[in-house]
């Protein structure tokens, strides 16, 4: 069975229905939640992702929103929290272990965290039991791909293609997979452009997939009310988590 990973902003559109959101995605096949911490220049995001950042952050998200969301919903469904690497250097990576731990948190995806930099601070959150997620992309040599695929934990999240969440641009992944699987039995992971039309093709070849903005999306529209986001979000968890196991 492969694993589907959903991306919500935590906070948005208000604390109430990310607990909702979350725990419904989680009744209709999402086995990992990718919690983001809304931030100011989410650099790795397209504008469906930036446009939820910085709507949260308007409407006043706050860390203790994060852990509120985290505490209610953590017990129930696999959690991480992916979020740029500013709040976590200025809050002290100790801080957010703490946190992540107290509310049932299992790590940490942190996008503009490179490889090298990431070393001195993995130590310390698998120590604490935690998941520090490296990331690979096509555009890494194959030295490279090695390098970081054979030190990964969890799962590895292979972007799609050299840019942004929510483009539907594409690569030609065999050769990286191929890589990968050669030094590693780390679960394979792709982001970046999937949705219910590419998840079937993206998935192949590899365990599992994370969606963002086709959830995004849905949390955006102001035409529908919380309810209605609900329930569309989770028709669109059931259908991409049928397609990639079909």
């Amino acid at each position: 069975m492969k694993h589907l990973v959903a991306y919500i902003t935590a906070g948005f559109p208000d604390v109430q229905l990310s607990i909702d959101v979350a725990l419904s995605l989680k009744e209709n096949g999402v086995d990992t939640l990718e919690l983001g911490i809304p931030f100011s220049d989410p650099v790795a995001d397209g504008p469906v992702i930036e446009a939820a950042n910085l709507k949260a952050l308007q409407q006043g998200f706050k860390l203790e929103h994060l852990f509120e969301i985290s505490a209610q919903i953590a017990p129930k469904i696999d959690t991480m929290w992916m979020g740029y690497f500013n709040p976590f250097y200025h809050k002290g990576m100790d801080y957010f272990i703490a946190k992540a731990r107290h509310a049932g948190v299992n790590g940490f995806i942190i996008p503009d965290l490179p490889h090298e930099e990431a070393q001195g601070y993995k130590g310390l959150v698998e120590g604490a039991g935690l998941h520090l997620i490296d990331f690979v992309a096509p555009t890494h040599s194959r030295e490279r791909i090695a390098m970081v695929a054979k030190e990964s934990q969890k799962f590895i999240y292979l972007v799609a293609y050299a840019g942004i969440t929510g483009s539907g641009a594409a690569e030609d992944l065999a050769p990286t997979i191929e890589t990968i699987r050669s030094v590693t039995q780390t679960p394979i992971y792709v982001g970046f452009g999937v949705d219910e039309k590419t998840a079937k093709e993206k998935a192949k070849g590899v365990d599992g997939v994370i969606v963002g903005s086709a959830f995004v999306k849905v949390l955006l529209d102001e035409g529908l009310t919380g309810t209605q986001k609900v329930s569309k979000i989770s028709t669109l968890a059931r259908t991409i988590k049928d397609v990639i196991n079909s």
